[in-house]
């Protein structure tokens, strides 16, 4: 699940032709977190991932287990 947010932020970082440092700033959060983000640390703020995600129209959200 966590390879899903991962990808999901790099490819629509690309298709919005963005860099780190851009897509950083454009979401107020620092590169170091989108870097962190993009590499899957274990343990982020959901706040600042919302951040990003809302960059792109997305949001975090609750799925239920079989």
């Amino acid at each position: 699940m966590e390879q899903d947010l991962i990808q999901f932020v790099k490819l629509m970082r690309k298709q919005h032709q963005l860099t780190q440092v851009e897509c950083a700033r454009k979401a107020g959060v620092g590169l170091m977190f989108l870097r962190d983000l993009e590499q899957g640390k274990k343990s982020l703020r959901m706040d600042k991932v919302n951040q990003v995600l809302q960059l792109f129209g997305a949001k975090l959200g609750v799925i239920k287990l079989k």
